[in-house]
């Protein structure tokens, strides 16, 4: 049995942490940026950043189940995500995303789904940016409806995902009424364009922020964060990546027995715990830890 590496290069979290950064943080700026991309999205005016209300989930309870943003406005709950790889999956994680934030806001509201009365829950938006190299539209719906093995004629319930292709020249008008938004596809699509020129990783990278750097990208952003852009685009290697080649491998095979050399495999890398492996795979986590026993006997 054969271990595959993704080597270092670009990945979803490449862009991922940045999106975050810009947009996911509790300082005046970011504040002001998360307002300018609402507003931009729904066609308002709202003047005061403080008025998003932050509920992140990040790495809690799950680490492949974090998102970017998400936030409480207008009796409305968003979620943002950044992605660079097309996943038909979101609406699932979505809907996994808003059962967790829907129970913080329930807590933290001292509501109870146990009296008689309706419990109001703020309306649900789930909102992907996607910026991969598949071919997508300026705006798709993900239903989840899509992976039900079983679809009733008339079924009643229904989760989507809003996938907002923030590629250039995709969503013009979007990117011209949120400027940070505008420059930060900017700055990828540079790191893209110099990674079709051959250049490696690193120094790609470096380039794409000497000249966001030049450019005044951000407000200045790049030149006084450089280092941290730098740590955070300059990924050298990503468990997602490698659980995404898997998977596809063994969906391909079809066969139980690649499942369970892919979670061997992933156990023998030591980046994910036992539980990520189980959900990654699509295997009981006994399994998981079965192999890992005998991993480790055999060591």
């Amino acid at each position: 049995m054969s271990t595959k590496i993704a080597p270092p290069g670009f990945t979803n979290e490449t862009y991922d942490r940045l999106f975050k950064a810009i947009f996911g943080r509790e300082n005046p700026q970011s504040k002001q940026w998360r307002l300018e991309l609402y507003n931009a999205l729904r066609g308002t005016n709202y003047k005061d950043p403080d008025k998003l209300e932050i509920n992140t989930i990040e790495n809690v309870i799950y680490l492949t189940m974090r998102n970017d943003i998400s936030f409480l406005v207008d009796s409305q709950m968003t979620l943002f995500e950044q992605q660079s790889t097309y996943n038909p999956n979101m609406p699932l994680r979505g809907f996994m995303y808003f059962s967790q934030l829907y129970q913080i806001h329930i807590t933290k509201t001292g509501k109870s789904l146990h009296h008689s009365s309706l419990v109001k829950i703020p309306y649900p938006k789930f909102i992907v940016f996607y910026n991969g190299n598949k071919e997508t539209p300026d705006r798709e719906y993900l239903k989840l409806s899509d992976a039900f093995e079983n679809k009733e004629k008339d079924g009643d319930f229904e989760w989507t995902a809003e996938l907002i292709n923030i590629n250039p020249n995709h969503n013009k008008t979007l990117q011209k009424n949120c400027k940070p938004l505008y420059h930060y596809v900017k700055y990828v699509a540079r790191i893209k364009h110099n990674k079709q020129k051959g250049l490696p990783p690193q120094a790609a990278i470096s380039e794409a922020v000497d000249w966001a750097i030049k450019k005044k990208l951000l407000n200045g952003f790049f030149k006084l964060q450089k280092e941290e852009v730098l740590a955070m685009s300059l990924t050298e290697f990503n468990a997602e990546e490698v659980t995404r080649e898997f998977i596809e491998e063994g969906r391909e095979m079809g066969r139980d027995e690649k499942a369970l050399e892919d979670a061997e495999n992933l156990l023998k890398l030591n980046k994910l715990t036992e539980d990520e492996i189980a959900q990654a795979i699509g295997i009981p986590l006994d399994q998981v830890l079965k192999l890992k026993e005998k991993i480790t006997v055999l060591a």
